[in-house]
Order: C-alpha cells, then structure tokens, then sequence
C-alpha cells in the first residue's frame, strides 16, 4: 500500500492562494471596472452564463459524442487532440461571445462593456475551475490529517484503500509551487478573455467577420499550443508560451480598443 506521507504546509498554503485569488479576481475586476467605467453588473454576469452554458455545457456534449465516438484514435495522438480541442474551445466560446453581444448587449454594447464581459467570461472560469479545484483540494488535506482517517481506512477492504491512497497522493507528490502556478494560469486565462472579448466586440459593432475568426483563430492557437507543449516542455515553459500568446492577443486587442476612440 502508498505510505500516506505529510503534505508540506507550503503545498496548502498554495491551495489557499489559489483559493483566494480564484474568487478575489473576478470580484475585484468587477468592482473595479463597475467603478471605473459605470457598466452594469449584468454585463459581467451576462459573460459568466454564457462561458457556462457554451463550455461548460455545449462544449461538453460535443467532447462526449467526439470522444465517446473516436476514443483512442483521438486521445492517443497528442497532436490531433491538440487540434480538436483548440478547435473546440475557440469555436464555442468565441460563438458564445459573438451571440452573448450581438443578442444580449446590442444595447449596452461599448468597449466598456466588453472589458466587463471579459471579465465575467473569464471570472466564472477561474471560480469554477481553479476555485472548485482549490475546495476539493483542501477538503482532501483535511481528510488526510484528520484525526479519524485511519479508521475510515480501516472499514475499507485492502484493496480501496490502496486506491484511495494512491488517489489522494497527488496531495504530497506535487511540487509545491505548482499549487501556486495554478492561481497565475488564471490571470493570465482571464486577461486572454478580456482581450478576446475586445476583438469581439470589434466584430459585432464593425460587422467584420474577419475579427470574429480572428479570435477563433487565437482561442485555437493558445489552446491547442500549450495542450500540445504540455507533453514535451515542462510546466514553466508551457506557462511561458501562454504567457507570449496571451500577450499577443493582448497587443492586437489594444490596437482595436484604441482605434475606436
């Protein structure tokens, strides 16, 4: 049976921050924006919904069918897997966006608006994926050093508890600066949203379907990429990479944000 080891207060320490910052940087931008700007909270939860319902529910019905259909032939070469779900991110979470601005802000629709979907958009994402993962995260290190562990493991047979053992080992094998890298992936994934939902933005009120494939085009590549890198590189450089292209996104989305002064 895996020997329950300690897990180092530095690896819980990063489950807190990653924690904290999950929640503290969707609401901070939406105070922050709401202040600055005047844009309705709606906006921001407007880009939360629609980042729920395109990726967390359409875009999952399309992976059971896809995976459910190809299974191996599909997870088994990285460099398709890396297309189709690049492909699969840039085109239900760029279309939620077009359909989310054209349909549901026509009214409210400005540059300002856009930085608060982006917000929304991206915020939902950091609460639901980092925040969520954090949670489940510390209620396992409180399983483990609870004081009544060992006699929950003794009223399972030998072989789930080697399971569940092997299970919650990921708790003290993990480096512990990868529980801190978690909560920087989601800044940089929330500042890609908000630029993203700027070249948007531009597609609808421009009526330029250019711009619209343009952020599927670069939803695509910073998914697909850094999918693919994160079987050769390791984890700091695939992080790098992001970082590059999400400042790419950052620099066109500026110039668009600019232009419409």
């Amino acid at each position: 049976m895996t020997e329950i080891m300690p897990i180092p207060a530095a690896s819980v320490a990063g489950m807190i921050f990653s924690l904290i910052l999950s929640f503290a940087l969707p609401i901070g931008l939406l105070v922050f924006l709401r202040r600055r700007t005047g844009v309705k909270v709606t906006v921001f939860l407007i880009g939360g919904a629609t980042f729920f319902l395109f990726a967390m529910v359409l875009e999952q019905l399309l992976h059971t069918v896809v995976l459910s259909a190809a299974g191996e032939a599909l997870t088994a070469n990285i460099w398709l897997y890396a297309l189709y779900g690049g492909l699969a991110a840039g085109l239900f979470e760029e279309t939620g966006r077009y359909v989310a601005m054209k349909f549901f802000l026509k009214k409210q629709l400005s540059r300002q608006s856009a930085l608060m979907y982006g917000a929304g958009h991206g915020g939902i994402e950091a609460i639901l994926v980092l925040g969520v993962t954090s949670i489940n995260n510390l209620s396992l290190v409180a399983l483990v050093s609870s004081s009544g562990f060992d006699s929950f493991l003794s009223m399972l047979s030998l072989e789930e508890s080697k399971t569940l053992i092997q299970g919650l080992s990921v708790l003290w094998t993990t480096p512990s600066w990868q529980f801190y890298l978690g909560g920087i992936e989601r800044i940089l994934a929330v500042a890609l949203h908000i630029a993203l939902s700027v070249i948007v933005w531009r597609a609808v009120t421009d009526r330029r379907i250019s711009f619209f494939l343009l952020a599927i085009g670069l939803h695509f590549l910073v998914d697909s990429v850094s999918l693919a890198a994160a079987q050769f590189l390791p984890l700091v450089l695939v992080e790098g990479l992001i970082l590059v292209l999400t400042a790419l996104t950052g620099a066109i989305a500026v110039r668009l944000y600019r232009e419409a002064e």
